[in-house]
């Protein structure tokens, strides 16, 4: 695991619980661990939501004072600066899921391009606008060209929420293997819950990532 980790991907993607749960695994190896939410873009699906828990496992969190609020202010949390002045810390940005969202990193390449990041690509293939190699690789490109940094990796992360199946994973991996055949991206994680990853097939040979649900907001229930 590479110290500074950014995570993108679009609007139902799952990011932010990947996210989250990115973070949760780092406490493996860093004593040290902060999610940034830079998340400006979307006021619902927030790593603000889940602050409590990721506090309580010793996560410090960067996020705006707005966050989780009825107040959609696009403003970027003041510390958000002090995520690249501790070396020896585990570092994951949240990022908004398209162009728009990605622009908030432009301010950051610079600093950011001096660390040994990886930027992560989070994929459900169950979405619109990301369903086909051709959708996923073109909002690739735009996510690129706003941030003014590099995809590293992709994760497939397939799903339809609480309704997911290990079939819907599966059917998620083949566009994801597609994606990587074409743009020569590494799979770095397929991602589910404990109960779907059990089932796959055992020589799907990737890392395997197993999310814990934290997101639970009110209208979800």
């Amino acid at each position: 695991m590479k110290r500074f980790n950014i995570i993108t991907g679009h609007y139902g993607s799952g990011k932010t619980e990947f996210a989250l749960n990115l973070a949760f695994l780092s406490k493996q190896w860093y004593n040290r661990t902060v999610i940034a939410d830079l998340d400006i873009v979307n006021p619902y699906f927030r790593t603000n939501d889940a602050v409590q828990t990721l506090k309580e496992r010793g996560i410090d969190v960067v996020a705006s004072s707005y966050a989780s609020s009825n107040v959609d202010i696009p403003a970027l949390p003041p510390e958000m600066a002090s995520v690249f002045d501790v070396p020896d810390r585990f570092v994951v940005l949240d990022v908004g899921g398209d162009e728009d969202g990605a622009a908030v990193l432009g301010r950051f390449s610079p600093r950011i391009k001096n660390e040994d990041y990886e930027m992560m690509m989070v994929i459900n293939a169950l979405r619109p606008l990301s369903s086909t190699p051709e959708e996923i690789i073109e909002l690739m490109g735009e996510i690129e060209r706003t941030s003014r940094l590099k995809i590293t990796g992709l994760v497939n992360n397939t799903n339809l929420s609480y309704q997911s199946t290990v079939e819907h994973l599966l059917e998620g991996q083949k566009v994801v293997e597609e994606v990587s055949k074409r743009t020569g991206l590494p799979i770095l994680y397929i991602a589910g819950t404990k109960e779907i990853l059990d089932a796959l097939p055992e020589n799907l040979n990737y890392p395997r990532l197993c999310l814990e649900l934290n997101m639970h907001l009110p209208f979800m229930a």
